[in-house]
């Protein structure tokens, strides 16, 4: 692999998510992709403020949502304000972003296979619904062939899959998505989670394998 100017930074902001009629107070990691003059913003949650103060002057090519649980897009339209931005969602998870934002839709949609560029580099679009249906990783190498960085969201946690048991979201799917979509991965991929602290496929993999799913 060329060598590569793009970095990764995280910001953490905290907020509730809510579904099902349930709120819970979360943490959320948020995070940056890019050098000195443009960046992806990879999910928006709860507060522009200081997402906005980690972009400083860079140029924000995109806000790329993985998916449309409201405490991964509730600071989108705001940054997207802010910095002039689109805002990229998979088509599968529009109901989720219309309880959120009834009359403003995403300004694009993204779907497997998909890239977004930045900093001279690719990002892939795994598509991985579960979670949600329209769930989606985003993959530093296109080609998946060498160690890099997956940015997983809510599909694969430090511990296991992302949660399932509610409105829209299936055990076996998500198990299925990780099998073919990550666990395909070199092991040494570090998976970028959206809570708590990263992982690596080749750490999870044992877990995920001894689920099951379909």
């Amino acid at each position: 692999m060329a060598p590569t100017t793009a970095r990764i930074q995280k910001v953490v902001t905290s907020g509730i998510f809510s579904l099902d009629g349930e709120d819970h107070e979360v943490d959320n990691n948020i995070w940056l992709y890019g050098d000195d003059d443009e960046v992806v913003v990879i999910d928006a949650a709860h507060d522009h403020r200081p997402i906005l103060a980690a972009i400083g002057d860079r140029t924000v090519v995109a806000i790329v949502l993985t998916h449309g649980h409201n405490d991964h897009i509730n600071a989108a339209a705001a940054l997207a304000d802010a910095t002039g931005a689109p805002m990229l969602v998979h088509e599968d998870d529009r109901m989720l972003w219309e309880v959120v934002y009834p009359h403003r839709g995403p300004n694009g949609t993204l779907a497997d296979g998909d890239t977004v560029s930045v900093a001279g580099e690719s990002l892939r679009v795994l598509h991985t619904p579960g979670h949600s249906p329209g769930g989606i990783c985003l993959l530093t190498d296109p080609d998946g062939a060498n160690p890099g960085h997956v940015f997983g969201g809510d599909t694969l946690f430090n511990g296991g899959p992302g949660a399932t048991g509610r409105s829209f979201s299936s055990f076996d799917t998500i198990i299925e998505s990780i099998k073919t979509k990550l666990l395909t991965l070199p092991p040494e991929t570090v998976v970028h989670t959206g809570h708590g602290d990263d992982t690596t496929v080749g750490a999870e993999a044992p877990g995920i394998e001894a689920a099951g799913g379909s």
